[in-house]
Order: structure tokens, then C-alpha cells, then sequence
């Protein structure tokens, strides 16, 4: 085993095609490390190259090779409970992965992320001999316990990684992470307004700050204003101002958040829920430059980049005569969306031992994290991260940092060994609280008519990358079927795949990359499909469109 896991660890290396930027370089199959008894490993991950070539990959305590994002220096998982003797990792038909025992004595437990009912996460279930996981449990990822020592999560993601790309303070190394970081370059030094969509809790106002310090306003004002917080009777007032005795209260002049923010960034927060008689007067201050505080005549120019944010769905808010739609279009200057956490669930390492380390600093407990080496039971132990991290976190970050908190209060002055214990209670129900219910199933109305019933569709905004990309892995790539089972018509499906930047269509293909998958797979258009993440039948018409005949 030694020289060939020396062999291993030196050749794992991957490079883009030929022109082709690392947004848009393949995904492989791969594993990161979610909790290590060195907890400054956490993050490093392994591309499993053999695997998406169609061979056999090996975990063990000396295989694959770990590294950081970006550096090139591999080292094993070198933990001494774990054994030299591999567990087998094995592609299967359609993308999906098998993990076979072989002769190993080392335990593994599975649990796939976000596959719950109930409850916050199933238990991490032993693998007997094997177990295998299709395409789509693999895009939500895998949770993998060795041995109780170390988590790993097997996933997918790109192996190049763009070192040069500011991270703008914001925790994480994931691929939709890094999508947010390149959206946030391309715009931060532009003038246009920002709209921030995402799910409660995936760190919009960070996104806001960050946008504000990229930009050339960074040395002004930038302020934050809850709009889901102000009454709608001192919602005008509170944007644009007013004058001494404007309203019943106002007994000195009011500036207004406009004016307090000129020549900076407004943020917006929750702006889904501007009472709907402000909104017109917010439309016109965004179109013209001025406002006019309440009770005044005069009008006064200001100079206010906006960013806003919501998780409500502006489109159906239209819809419901709830919302303008001039104001989106103007808000809308450049939209974002924000990844929900289990959409980046390979930054749940990260992310919790970040926050772990803050509260334990803030109630004297830093010492707590000190790792004790590879040789030694990790706290938290590493069954509690296996839980956490196949959790499905509705409440997104947000959720995860409280967590975090409850964890560091709840250790405090603890000398015991946890091993194996149970999560403290408080989290438990900390996570239960916050689960999502189980949909209930509700029965058909009946038919008023003799006409056929019109198909319901969902609303494309209620549908995640994360759910998207699994739809399409499951069903070839194929647009219909993967309409069909998101229950969303063609059209909102063609949207969706020019919304999410993780998704791309056959015509998007280089010839460089067509090429490439044609070598690795032997010109077998269905294996190269299922390489690229595209349909058979999409890569055939790009292979006619670049001159390219199927070997």
C-alpha cells in the first residue's frame, strides 16, 4: 500500500479545458472533510479522479490525499483508529457512487444530507458490506462517519480553484460560495441598484456590507433599515424624512435614511414588505434622485446606491396586488441569489467550527477546541458533527450559528469524555423547532366541468439549485422529465437553467470539454452526458453544431 498511495497522493491534479474559466469547469466526485480530530484540517478536500474515470477509489487512514482549496500538497487522513485496509468507492450507472467494504475492519456510517422526515437528521446508519447512493443523493451529498473519528462528506464539486478571487469576509470555500464571490466582483464597483434574494438566514446583510466595502463608495455611510420592522404610518418618514411637526410626535426635523446614507449604500432589508403606500413614493425617489421629506415642499437630491433584499416571492406579491412591479424592475437592477446552506453543505465544517470558536471565545471556554491530535477523541465528537451535518437546516446559517452558541453555553465548565453521548438536548430540540413540517396531503377538489383539468404548476421560485440539480441527475438530463418531476412547466424550467450559475445547457459544451469527456469515456455518448451533466440528446445536437461525429 505505501508506494501506491504515495503514487496517488502526487498525481491528483486537474486542469480546466483549454479557454475555459473555473465557473465552468467540470464537477468530479470528491470528499471533504467536515469534522478531523485536527480541526485545522476541516475544509480539505480530495478529488476522487479514479472514481470519475470510471475506476475504483480507496478511503482509508493513508488514501485519498487531502488538501486545501488551491495548494497542491496532499496528505492522507492519517488518523492511527482508522484502518490501512480501504473501503472500496465504485461509480455506478447514472452518476451515482457504491461503497463496498471489501476486507476493511473499519466501521463507516452513511446518512444522506437533508433526507429527513421529522426530525433534524436520521441516525448515521452502519454500512454492513456496502451501500450505494444514486446521482442525486450524491448533488445533495453523503455523510460518511469513520470509525467515529472522522466525518467526510461525498459530494461533487470543481476541482479548479480560483485562488485570486476575494472572499469578501465571508466564511466558506463551497462552489455556490464562490458563485456568490464572483456575482459580488462583477457588480460591486457599478452604480446599479442590487437585489438580494435568498431563504431567512443565508447572510444577506453580509452580502449588502460586502458589496458596500467593494465598491467606491466604501469610505461613505452604509446603513441598514429593516422594512419588515417599520410601521406603515412612519415608513415615509423614516426613508425620506420630515419636517418638525409633520405628524403627530415629530417634534424636531427627521433627515431620513436617504439623505443619512448620501454618497454611500442604502440596505434595504425585507423590502418585500414596504407598505404598499410608501411604495410609490420609494419608486419615484430611485427613478428621479430626490425626496421630499413629509410635511416639506422642498426636495433635496441625493446620492444612494440601494441594495435590497427579500425571501418572499415579489412575483406572486405582483400577482396578489401586494407589491408594484416597477418597483422590482427598478430594485432589480441586478439580481443575486443567495445559496441556502445545504446547498453548500461542504462549508458546514467550516462555518461551525468558525462560530464554535467565536462563542467559546465569548464565554471563556477557547480552550475547549484545542485539538488534541490525531491519536485522540475529538470534541465535539464526531458523531454530533456527522448529525449536524446531514441536518437540513431551514434555518440556514443563522440556524447553524445558534446552534453553535447553544453548544459553547452548554459545555461550559465540562470536563466530561462525551464519546459517544447523545447531542445536548437543548440542541436537539434547538434543530426540531426548526425542521420543516411534513406536507400534508390535501384531496382533489371535484370537477365543476366536463373540460380537462388544467395541470397545476409550481412556482419556479419555490424550486432550489439544490433540488433542480438533483432532478436533472435523475432524470438523464432530460428537460420534460425533469419538468415532470419538479412539476413546473418547460418554460420555467428553461428559466431556472439560466437563473442558477451552477447549471448549464449542451450548447454551453466546448469543444474542448466535448472532447475531453469523449476521451475519458470512450466516445460513449451516454457515459459523456452523464460526465458533462448534460442530455444524450443535447450533446449529440452541440457535437452537429461544432462539426463533432460521435466515434
Amino acid at each position: 500500500m505505501g508506494p501506491k498511495s504515495e503514487n496517488r497522493l502526487e498525481t491528483q491534479t486537474w486542469s480546466a479545458p483549454a479557454g475555459e474559466t473555473p465557473s465552468s469547469a467540470l464537477t468530479v466526485p470528491g470528499l471533504t472533510i467536515l469534522g478531523h480530530p485536527e480541526i485545522q484540517r476541516v475544509g480539505e478536500r480530495a478529488a476522487l479522479l479514479d472514481l470519475s474515470s470510471g475506476r475504483e477509489s480507496l478511503v482509508s487512514r493513508a488514501e485519498p490525499g487531502f488538501s486545501p482549496p488551491g495548494e497542491s500538497a496532499f496528505r492522507p487522513l492519517a488518523v492511527p483508529y482508522l484502518s490501512r485496509r480501504p473501503w472500496l468507492l465504485r461509480s455506478t450507472a447514472g452518476g451515482g457512487v457504491q461503497l463496498v467494504r471489501g476486507d476493511s475492519p473499519m466501521s463507516l456510517a452513511a446518512n444522506v444530507a437533508g433526507n429527513v422526515a421529522g426530525n433534524v437528521a436520521g441516525k448515521n446508519e452502519p454500512v454492513d458490506s456496502e451501500a450505494s447512493f444514486s446521482a442525486a443523493e450524491v448533488e445533495r451529498g453523503v455523510v460518511l462517519l469513520l470509525a467515529g473519528y472522522v466525518v467526510l462528506l461525498l459530494h461533487r464539486f470543481r476541482p479548479v480553484f480560483p485562488g485570486s478571487l476575494p472572499r469578501y469576509g465571508l466564511v466558506g470555500l463551497s462552489d455556490p460560495l464562490l458563485d456568490l464571490c464572483r456575482q459580488i466582483a462583477r457588480v460591486a464597483d457599478l452604480d446599479v441598484p442590487v437585489l438580494l434574494r435568498g431563504e431567512s438566514g443565508t447572510g444577506k446583510e453580509l452580502v449588502a456590507a460586502a458589496l458596500h466595502r467593494a465598491s467606491r463608495r466604501r469610505d461613505r455611510p452604509f446603513l441598514a433599515l429593516n422594512m419588515g420592522a417599520l410601521p406603515a404610518s412612519l415608513a415615509a418618514a423614516e426613508l425620506f424624512g420630515a419636517a418638525r411637526g409633520a405628524y403627530t410626535g415629530a417634534e424636531h426635523a427627521r433627515r431620513g435614511a436617504f439623505r443619512r446614507a448620501h454618497g454611500g449604500t442604502l440596505f434595504l432589508d425585507e423590502v418585500g414588505e414596504t407598505p404598499q403606500e410608501t411604495q410609490p413614493l420609494l419608486l419615484r425617489a430611485l427613478e428621479s434622485g430626490e425626496v421630499q421629506p413629509l410635511g416639506s415642499e422642498e426636495t433635496a437630491r441625493v446620492d444612494v446606491r440601494v441594495v435590497a433584499a427579500t425571501d418572499a416571492d415579489l412575483e406572486q406579491a405582483i400577482a396578489d396586488g401586494r407589491f408594484r412591479a416597477p418597483l422590482l424592475h427598478r430594485l432589480g437592477g441586478y439580481a443575486i441569489r443567495l445559496p441556502a446552506l445545504r446547498e453548500r453543505r461542504d462549508d458546514i465544517g467550516r462555518l461551525f467550527f468558525h462560530f464554535l470558536r467565536e462563542e467559546l471565545a465569548a464565554v471563556g471556554e477557547e480552550h475547549r477546541l484545542t485539538s488534541p491530535g490525531a491519536d485522540a477523541q475529538p470534541w465535539p465528537p464526531a458523531a454530533w458533527i456527522a448529525r449536524l451535518a446531514a441536518a437540513p437546516w431551514p434555518g440556514n446559517v443563522r440556524q447553524l450559528r445558534n446552534v453553535a452558541r447553544s453548544l459553547a453555553i452548554d459545555s461550559r465548565r465540562s470536563g466530561e469524555d462525551h464519546g459517544e453521548a447523545p447531542l445536548p438536548a437543548v440542541i436537539e430540540e434547538l434543530l426540531r423547532q426548526e425542521s420543516p413540517a411534513a406536507p400534508v396531503a390535501r384531496p382533489a377538489a371535484p370537477a365543476l366541468s366536463s373540460e380537462p383539468p388544467r395541470t397545476a404548476f409550481r412556482s419556479p421560485q419555490d424550486v432550489t439549485e439544490e433540488e433542480l440539480l438533483a432532478a436533472l441527475a435523475a432524470n438523464g438530463w432530460k428537460p420534460r422529465e425533469t419538468a415532470l418531476q419538479l412539476g413546473i412547466s418547460r418554460p420555467s424550467l428553461y428559466f431556472l437553467l439560466d437563473t442558477f450559475p451552477s447549471v448549464r445547457k449542451a450548447m454551453d459544451l466546448s469543444r474542448e470539454e466535448i472532447a475531453d469527456a469523449a476521451e475519458r469515456c470512450g466516445g460513449r455518448l451516454r457515459e459523456m452526458a452523464a460526465l458533462l451533466r448534460v442530455s444524450e440528446p443535447g450533446i449529440k445536437r452541440r457535437m452537429k453544431q461544432l462539426g463533432l461525429r460521435p466515434s
